[in-house]
C-alpha cells in the first residue's frame, strides 16, 4: 500500500522541479537573446516563445525582462552563503569565504566566449546591472548571516558580518570589472582571490587593523 503522504510529497516533488525547469528555460533564452540582440531589443514575448511558454507563463516568474536576463548570475551567487556554511569549521574565515566565493565559478572554461559575453551584458549594460546589484542586496544579506553563523556573531547587533559580507561582495564586483576589462588576460579565479584578500581578514596580519571574526563582541 501506497502512503497517501508519500504519493503527495512525489507529486509536490515533481511539480517544483517542473517550475524550475521552466525557470531556467526562461532565464536561459532572456540571458541568449540578450546577447545576440542587446537587451533593448528584446521583449518578454519573445523571451516566452523562445522558451516555448505562454506570456502568462513569463509572468508568474519574472516581473520584467530585466529580473529574467539577470536571474541565473544571482541564482549563482546565491550558493554563496550556503557554501560557505558547508566549510570545514578548523578552516579560518578568510579561507572559507574565499572558497565559498570561488566555488560560485568553479567548472566554467576562462576561455568560453559565450559565458564571458553574458557576463560582461550584465554587468556593462546600466539597466541590467541595477537590477542586478538590486538583487544582489538579498544575497548579500544572506552572506552575512552566514559569517554571523560561522564566526558566533550576533548579527542584529554585531557590525562586523555586515560589514564584511559588504567588502566581500564588492571585491567580487571589482574583480570582475577587472577581468573583463583584461579580455581574458587574467583569469577570474586569480583576480577573485586577490581582490577578496584585499579586505578579507587574514590570521597572518596581526596588526593589519581588520576585526577578528573569531570573537563575539558587538555594538553596544
Amino acid at each position: 500500500m501506497v502512503c497517501r503522504m508519500d504519493v503527495d510529497t512525489a507529486g509536490s516533488g515533481r511539480r517544483e522541479r517542473k517550475k524550475l525547469t521552466t525557470r531556467q528555460q526562461l532565464a536561459r533564452a532572456a540571458l541568449r537573446l540578450a546577447v545576440e540582440r542587446g537587451p533593448a531589443n528584446v521583449r518578454r514575448e519573445e523571451v516566452a516563445d523562445a522558451a516555448d511558454v505562454s506570456l502568462r507563463t513569463f509572468n508568474n516568474y519574472f516581473s520584467s525582462k530585466e529580473e529574467a536576463i539577470v536571474s541565473l548570475a544571482v541564482d549563482r551567487a546565491a550558493t554563496i552563503a550556503p557554501a560557505l556554511l558547508a566549510r570545514p569549521s578548523e578552516e579560518s574565515l578568510a579561507d572559507a569565504l574565499t572558497a565559498a566565493f570561488v566555488a560560485q565559478y568553479t567548472g566554467r572554461a576562462e576561455a568560453d566566449e559565450e559565458w564571458t559575453a553574458q557576463i560582461r551584458v550584465i554587468v556593462r549594460t546600466p539597466a541590467l546591472r541595477g537590477a542586478y546589484l538590486a538583487a544582489l542586496e538579498g544575497i548579500e544579506d544572506s552572506v552575512s548571516r552566514a559569517i554571523a553563523a560561522r564566526a558566533g556573531a550576533d548579527h542584529e547587533r554585531d557590525l562586523r558580518p555586515r560589514v564584511l559580507a559588504a567588502a566581500a561582495c564588492s571585491a567580487e564586483r571589482v574583480a570582475i570589472d577587472c577581468w573583463l576589462d583584461s579580455d581574458g588576460a587574467i583569469a577570474l579565479l586569480d583576480v577573485l582571490r586577490q581582490a577578496l584578500s584585499v579586505v578579507l581578514p587574514s590570521p597572518r596580519a596581526e596588526g593589519s587593523g581588520f576585526p577578528d571574526l573569531t570573537t563575539t563582541g558587538g555594538v553596544q
